[in-house]
């Protein structure tokens, strides 16, 4: 699903990842992550899809919001256990929004 976003400004952090080949419940806490990011101040939707490559979107309504949530402290032991044992590598971009278009097909 596209992620239903405000009238920008608004922030984006992008996140791409080449994953290694074990899973040691990345599923879980991939779900985890998603459920804690929507209960963040600030919060304000997702895109993810993985096919090799993953990318994940999540949308902010300022670089405050995104700074706390880096700082929460279990998305903090995650991205720990990513650098670990789930990510070969990743990129993370944070960029502000400031147009967005629209198309949907009824």
């Amino acid at each position: 699903m596209i992620a239903n976003t405000p009238k920008p400004p608004y922030y984006s952090v992008i996140f791409t990842s080449l994953r290694t080949e074990r899973d040691n419940d990345y599923s879980a806490m991939a779900d985890r992550m998603a459920e804690l990011a929507k209960t963040q101040d600030g919060f304000l939707g997702f895109e993810s899809a993985r096919e090799g490559l993953g990318i994940t979107v999540s949308y902010w309504k300022d670089i405050e919001s995104i700074k706390k949530w880096k700082d929460n402290d279990e998305h903090t032991k995650a991205r720990g256990l990513g650098r670990e044992i789930w990510y070969k590598s990743f990129k993370v971009w944070i960029a502000k929004i400031e147009t967005d278009y629209n198309f949907e097909k009824e």
